[in-house]
């Protein structure tokens, strides 16, 4: 008889490196708030938070204690099962998506190379993208069991728009699928910092479809239409309250961060820092620094996002349709065709 023997040390490695991405993920999605509000007023001329601390910066824990602390109400004709299901798919589903993102190179602690890297699976971008797809049933499921007219047609708009700019999304990606020969971030990254160029340069039109597609993907002005006040009153979480509203607001920009980590992997080198040269520092201030160079790029993302957000106006339904369809997936093509034809070029 076998006697299976596990890497205790290898699988508590993964269990603290799994803990300190999702709180660090957290506490992000927590000051993203602050920044988002905090972009707004000086797009908007005015001060934004600032009586909560100093600076204001303690604001965001305050509208977390806001949020734990608000009565929690169940709707009487809601299904309560599903209403308590819908915001913690969405959460899990946003959160599952860091699982593999390349952070940085390895480090060595305690005489052990630790790859900062929960899976490097061969198929990781198919695995971000069954992720992502699950985290609209946490939407749909929400809007359903809400038993609310409103939040049920915000949760439909939402699948719908998912799907039309999905199906863009993937195509924009064949095309750098084409060009690296690879589905794993990591080998996506690690081509980009041996290369002399990052695949934004051999993609840019891939980048600017996938980019565009990740606010609709992320429910992002101008894409916001299943949260469309005006026209749905609230959205597909009209009738939640407390942390179970907390959930799909932290989902949403958690989902803005990974969007923001996956483009920066994909299309602007990861971690790669240019010109820097790895073997002048030790291996421990090397990994570090990489984790340092993608956070900032995540950051300089999350800006982008936001600026878009208060300077561009919300589509209207049938303009959000009709680009997903009529322009995004051609374009997507065209750039699919126009790789295939370059790379034949070159054999």
């Amino acid at each position: 008889m076998t006697i299976l023997s596990f890497d205790w040390a290898f699988i508590i490695e993964k269990l603290i490196m799994i803990a300190i991405i999702v709180f660090a993920s957290l506490g992000i999605a927590l000051y993203t708030t602050f920044g988002e509000r905090k972009v707004a007023a000086i797009l908007q001329d005015r001060p934004g938070p600032s009586r909560a601390g100093p600076f204001g910066l303690l604001q965001p824990l305050a509208d977390g204690l806001k949020l734990i602390t608000k009565e929690e109400i169940i709707p009487s004709h809601a299904d309560k099962w599903l209403f308590i299901l819908g915001p913690g798919l969405a959460m899990t589903a946003s959160l599952l998506t860091c699982a593999v993102i390349p952070w940085g190179t390895a480090i060595h602690v305690f005489g052990r190379t630790v790859e900062l890297q929960i899976a490097d699976i061969n198929i990781g971008i198919l695995y971000v993208f069954a992720v992502v797809s699950m985290g609209v049933y946490g939407i749909m499921i929400g809007g359903w069991a809400s038993n609310n007219k409103f939040s049920l047609l915000s949760a439909l708009r939402a699948a719908s728009q998912a799907i039309s700019y999905e199906l863009a999304m993937g195509l924009a990606l064949i095309g750098l699928l084409m060009t690296t020969g690879s589905l794993s971030l990591k080998t996506i990254v690690e081509a980009q910092v041996a290369g002399n160029w990052w695949n934004v340069v051999y993609q840019p039109l891939g980048f600017l479809i996938f980019f565009i597609c990740a606010m609709a993907e992320c429910n992002r002005t101008p894409f916001d239409l299943p949260e469309a006040e005006n026209e749905l009153n609230f959205g597909y979480h009209q009738e939640y309250s407390s942390m179970k509203l907390g959930f799909y607001l932290f989902a949403e920009y958690i989902n803005m961060i990974m969007s923001s980590a996956i483009m920066a992997s994909m299309y602007f080198g990861g971690y790669d820092l240019p010109f820097f040269d790895e073997s002048t520092v030790a291996p421990n201030i090397a990994a570090m620094i990489g984790v340092g160079t993608l956070l900032i790029k995540i950051v300089l993302f999350i800006f982008l996002f936001m600026w878009i957000r208060w300077t561009i106006p919300r589509f209207r339904y049938d303009q959000l349709m009709s680009l997903g369809w009529k322009t995004m997936i051609p374009l997507a093509l065209f750039n699919m065709l126009l790789t295939g034809a370059i790379i034949l070029a070159k054999l």
